[in-house]
């Protein structure tokens, strides 16, 4: 059963580049919260040796040097672009497993193989020319090859164009390429897995292919087991529906300055409980419980240390965000301590299920019901079209002191009215 796993180049940088064509060419990193490290580099950025999560602070000399153009992440622009690209994907098979925000798997069973390489180009060519993000393809019977074939692809290695299909490769030249990965380009195949395996001397993917399985189930994992597996062509690692509710909804970020006061933490996990509400009823789920968490900052061994959490039952399971926000903050009061300097809070939605699945009960009010589904839909409805945040809970501020530093962010292009791009 062929799969094809298709990634976004460099996709945060790719999002950057698509309002500012001024950064085509020109080195790029994207930072992560509070503008700390890099979490996205561009092609002329990899080539200096930056690694990722190399701390701003660390390269803002070679920075100065090459010319590099540091911006912060914005995440609204790169969720909005990731839905589109996603989007049109999916009309390119009947089954799609979005995998992350910048790449999908995508079903090709049923497909004549001989034409799937010129299928990558054609999938290549839609994204790119109706989003504007460029995507590389990889073709193979498994996840774990089609994301090795996905690699090759854009490392030129096999192919052409940006696209691989390892279907296309008879066994020598196959056997060739393996020979030519190092193991750790695996998925899957972690840092300490590596060692690992180069202690066996085990070194290539070729290698790894042609080990004994029992030998790597009874020194590593049945996990590592099924990976040579699939890397042999054996399906081991199920195609997932697009649509799969998730299990637990958690939102967090760390503070642009520390944090004290309970009024300030206050509105951190208020603003964080209002959105993770949000994806809460996106996903047609209610939450039985939620657990609410706040640390300090474990970096500052001077600054005394405190880390605490507290998980808060729900009387019904609700997606209603002034109900969580309530929970949220009780839960808060109970964990928090003063004379600390907090760094982060976080709130972790649980027990999800889906809301049309909720069993009745004689304590129910229906009436109360249909207002709080009313007064949600309505709340989405204004933030979908008017932009995020613009209608939220009142605890959850509107000066926002502890909210992350952004100083490089580029514009909402896609989704604040106030910041569509101007042609002239």
């Amino acid at each position: 059963m062929p799969l094809a796993l298709i990634d976004c180049n460099n996709f945060y940088v790719s999002c950057e580049r698509m309002f500012n064509p001024r950064l085509e060419g020109v080195p790029v990193v994207v930072l992560s919260n509070n503008d700390g490290c890099a979490v996205a580099r561009s092609n002329e950025v990899k080539a200096l040796g930056i690694k990722m999560g190399e701390p701003w602070f660390k390269m803002e000399k070679i920075a100065r040097q090459h010319g590099i153009v540091a911006l912060s992440s914005n995440y609204s622009l790169y969720g909005d672009l990731s839905a589109r690209v996603m989007s049109i994907l999916s009309t390119f098979s009947p089954r799609q497993e979005i995998y992350s925000i910048d790449e999908c798997f995508l079903d090709l069973a049923g497909f004549d193989p001989k034409t799937l390489l010129a299928y990558g180009q054609t999938i290549r060519q839609a994204v790119k020319r109706n989003v504007g993000i460029p995507v590389c393809v990889g073709i193979a019977d498994t996840k774990t090859l089609a994301k090795l074939a996905n690699h090759c692809a854009k490392k030129g290695l096999a192919g052409r164009d940006g696209v691989c299909d390892f279907g296309q490769l008879d066994e020598q030249r196959r056997r060739t390429l393996f020979a030519s990965l190092p193991v750790g380009e695996i998925w899957g195949v972690g840092g300490r897995i590596t060692e690992k395996l180069l202690a066996m001397n085990i070194t290539t993917v070729e290698e790894l292919c042609n080990a004994n399985l029992e030998m790597i189930r009874s020194r590593f994992s049945i996990v590592l087991a099924r990976t040579v597996q699939e890397l042999n062509g054996t399906p081991c690692i199920e195609l997932e529906d697009a649509n799969t509710p998730r299990q637990q909804i958690m939102v967090s970020r760390s503070f642009g300055s520390t944090v004290t006061a309970l009024a300030d933490l206050s509105e951190s996990v208020a603003s964080f409980t209002t959105r993770a509400a949000e994806k809460l009823r996106q996903d047609g789920s209610v939450a039985a419980s939620l657990c609410v968490y706040v640390h300090t900052n474990p970096f500052k061994e001077d600054d005394p240390q405190y880390q605490r959490s507290l998980v808060v039952p729900l009387g019904l399971p609700t997606d209603d965000t002034s109900k969580l926000v309530h929970a949220a903050l009780t839960g808060l009061k109970v964990i928090y301590r003063s004379g600390y300097r907090y760094k982060k809070t976080g709130v972790l939605l649980m027990g999800l299920q889906a809301k049309d699945t909720i069993q009745a009960t004689l304590f129910d009010d229906p009436a109360e019901q249909a207002r709080s589904d009313n007064r949600m839909r309505v709340m989405d409805a204004i933030n979908r079209r008017m932009g995020q945040g613009s209608v939220t809970i009142a605890a959850s501020g509107v000066r926002q002191r502890w909210a992350m530093r952004r100083e490089r962010k580029s514009p909402n292009y896609t989704t604040e009215w106030s910041e569509l791009p101007v042609a002239g």
